[in-house]
């Protein structure tokens, strides 16, 4: 009984390590290729990664209990109280034909 479960931990190493030699070849073949596994996806803006880089700082002064420097750089334009009014005037009309369309069915 012994000798078959020495045999069995032997076949086992030996898989194990001919599949670390399968990744390591498919890594090397892909590389020659010019592609990789790597996710293939959307990529980001340099602001996106300031903005990131930024927020990554600010975690790290925190934890530290330095002074957190904001990191808001950019503020979104305040709307005039008449756009807002015309946007909610909007707003109500559109319910209104809805709700309209909805009592006649």
């Amino acid at each position: 009984m012994a000798d078959i479960t020495s045999v069995l931990n032997q076949l086992q190493q030996e898989r194990n390590r001919l599949a670390h030699q399968i990744d390591r070849l498919n890594l090397a073949i892909s590389a020659l290729k010019g592609t990789s596994n790597s996710r293939m996806g959307r990529t980001i803006s340099a602001a996106g990664r300031a903005r990131i880089a930024a927020a990554q700082r600010a975690r790290w002064a925190k934890a530290r209990g330095q002074k957190v420097v904001s990191i808001n750089g950019r503020r979104r334009p305040k709307l005039s109280a008449t756009a807002l009014a015309n946007i909610r005037a909007a707003q109500r009309a559109r319910w209104a034909k809805w709700r309209k369309r909805r009592k006649t069915m």
